[in-house]
């Protein structure tokens, strides 16, 4: 019996999972950053710590963000958005800042650490 229970909930599991994931795609659309060509990351508050995180981003992927912002700035603009096929999809978000932000709060918090002692 224990092991229909553990095959049971696998399956509740997975079928978690997979609403999870659909309703994160409803919200990811229902923003309507992804409508002006925006990725999730081009649209972080710009703290002190986002700051620092952009300056250790390679060139050309801080010349692609600065692009991207200059075109949905324009779209909003002009009361548009891109045609559907330009949307930038769920699935080719890439978290492209994030591991950079992380890196410069944890030096901070590291930084903290050492005044404090």
């Amino acid at each position: 019996m224990e092991g229909a229970e553990e095959g049971l909930n696998v399956v509740k599991s997975a079928a978690t999972g997979r609403l999870l994931t659909t309703v994160r795609k409803w919200y990811y659309n229902a923003s309507g950053f992804n409508k002006l060509g925006l990725m999730r990351d081009d649209t972080w508050y710009e703290d002190d710590d986002v700051k620092e995180a952009l300056k250790r981003l390679p060139e050309n992927v801080y010349n692609d963000r600065i692009f991207r912002i200059k075109r949905a700035i324009d779209l909003t603009m002009k009361q548009q958005i891109l045609p559907e096929e330009e949307w930038v999809k769920y699935e080719k978000d890439q978290h492209y800042l994030e591991p950079y932000v992380k890196e410069v709060i944890r030096e901070r918090l590291e930084r903290e650490e050492w005044v404090k002692k």
